[in-house]
Formats: structure tokens, C-alpha cells, sequence
């Protein structure tokens, strides 16, 4: 069982990682009860486009890599683990996935918001 987001981005949490808060540290907080409510327009762009430089600044060596991997394969796709392996980098250490779960969201609001201008979504408790 696990939790989601929907709405004009969505997505899965990841399970016993991720918190449904997650995308409060781009700049907005979640509304309750029963779920978390997130609207992000181009005013928030500044914040999020800071937040994301510092997750990225926080990948240290593995930082080319995963936008590399990002670049090919979106913000969907979870198979970071097997292209770090394929391509023979070190083991990413925990802390960093945790940030990397969180930074995928942060890509798909900023993405969101290029699109349409904003991006509003729910995230399950």
C-alpha cells in the first residue's frame, strides 16, 4: 500500500522514505485534513529553482550523473540504481537517495509550471 499525489502532476511516495510533505521544501506548504494540497505558480519559480540547485549541489560526484539520467529518461522513471550500476559509479549513499526522491518531485513541478504556467496537486497522509 502507498501513498500518491495526483492532480496536475502525480506520482507514487516512496514507501518508508518519503515523507507526503516532501514538496514543502519547494517553497509552499501543504494544506490538511486527510491530504496535503499544493498550488505553485511562476512567483514560486525563484524558490524552487533554489531548492533544486541545492539538492543537485548535494549529489556531489553522482551529481552528472543523475541529471544525465534525468535528461534521458524523465522524472518518472526509477531505475536510477541499475544505470548508476551499468555505469559503474559508486553506490550513492542513503541521505542522497532520500534527497534524489524528493528532487524528482521538485523536476515535475518545475516542469508543470513551464508547461501551464502552474501546478496543483494532492498528496495522500
Amino acid at each position: 500500500m502507498g501513498r500518491y499525489y495526483s492532480g496536475d502532476i502525480e506520482g507514487k511516495f516512496v514507501f518508508a522514505k518519503q515523507s507526503s510533505s516532501a514538496a514543502d521544501r519547494f517553497g509552499v506548504a501543504g494544506h490538511t485534513p486527510g491530504y496535503l494540497e499544493y498550488y505553485y505558480d511562476e512567483s514560486n519559480l525563484p524558490g524552487l529553482l533554489s531548492e533544486l540547485k541545492e539538492i543537485e549541489n548535494s549529489f556531489g560526484e553522482h551529481k552528472m550523473a543523475i541529471k544525465a539520467y534525468h535528461d534521458l529518461h524523465g522524472a518518472d522513471s526509477h531505475d536510477l540504481r541499475e544505470y548508476m550500476t551499468t555505469a559503474e559509479l559508486p553506490e550513492m549513499p542513503k541521505e542522497r537517495w532520500d534527497e534524489y526522491y524528493d528532487y524528482l518531485i521538485g523536476i515535475k513541478i518545475l516542469d508543470c509550471i513551464e508547461r501551464t504556467g502552474e501546478c496543483n496537486f494532492q498528496a495522500e497522509l
